[in-house]
């Protein structure tokens, strides 16, 4: 018998439509889009179902956007889900923390709410970006970005090996584009991001989300969360709760995460949302691994 894990995207999964046939095949579904509107206090219901691509990647709209359509999935899917494990890309975290239960559905909406708006407020601070570096050893990413000391640039998100996003100073990225390919990086791509997430120019917004995760009541989830900041299992909710808070300025450990999960047993990835994009990094870190989609 399988050891399934359930995983779930972050921002960057969004598609126009979205959400739009749960809604309308499927009472519950329906029931909790309309809940979420209400929590809101807007209709995020109209630009998911209706709205262009440009009205979704919206800051405000894309968070809470990609969120819903991960959580209904699970929701609905009532009994069926039984997770042996669950583990999150960046905003996914607050994702399977609520499809595991250590959160409920009107909290981790608000924070999700709550950190799309801080994360919009540090980008106006500072000027930031991300670049995507393939073909290239991690250890060796890392090397260069500490050989820049004038700007910020950091690691970011290990998505799989071979693939690290670097976050920082627009003059960092600008640096580091340089010499990662002086250095032998096969291509290195400046992303379409409005800000240097998941590195030390996200302080601000980690300090206003702090105030709010910590005034948030966590329960003990149903099954071990692998979370992002050291891709290891956790059920403390008082453990959740720290690690939630320092997951802004830290990278994401996705690569390391699929790593532990598979040592740990699981033999099977549910990816829960729209599109395949963990399914994708996921057959890149462990060719053996079994996927598919809720």
């Amino acid at each position: 018998m399988s050891k399934k894990a359930y995983v779930f995207p972050g921002q960057g999964s969004q598609s126009e439509g979205m959400g739009k046939e749960l809604y309308e095949s499927n009472a519950h579904a329906k029931e909790l889009f309309e809940q979420a509107n209400e929590i809101l206090g807007w209709r995020i219901t109209d630009v998911m179902f209706a709205g262009t691509k440009e009205d979704l990647t919206q800051t405000n709209v894309t968070q809470p956007a990609v969120f819903l359509d991960s959580i209904v999935r699970a929701k609905i899917a009532g009994s069926a889900f039984q997770p042996a494990a669950a583990a999150g890309h960046s905003l996914g975290e607050f994702t399977a923390l609520c499809a595991a239960g250590a959160l409920s559905f009107e909290d981790a909406l608000t924070l999700v709410s709550k950190r799309a708006l801080a994360m919009q407020k540090a980008c106006e601070i500072t000027e930031g970006t991300m670049a995507a570096v393939l073909g290239m050893e991690d250890a060796l990413v890392e090397e260069v970005c500490k050989g820049i000391t004038t700007e910020i640039v950091v690691a970011a998100n290990y998505n799989s090996p071979g693939q690290l996003v670097i976050s920082g100073s627009r003059k960092g990225i600008d640096l580091a584009v340089i010499k990662l390919t002086e250095a032998g990086a096969k291509r290195v791509v400046v992303l379409p991001v409005g800000g240097a997430f998941h590195s030390p120019l996200m302080q601000p917004a980690q300090d206003e989300l702090e105030q709010a995760i910590r005034a948030t009541a966590f329960q003990s989830p149903m099954c071990p969360v692998y979370q992002n900041v050291h891709a290891l299992p956790v059920t403390s909710p008082e453990d959740i709760q720290k690690n939630l808070i320092a997951q802004l300025t830290a990278p994401v450990r996705w690569t390391q995460t699929i790593e532990n999960m598979v040592a740990d047993g699981i033999t099977l990835f549910v990816e829960v949302g729209t599109g395949a994009v963990l399914r994708g990094l996921i057959r890149k870190i462990n060719k053996d691994a079994a996927t598919e989609a809720l």
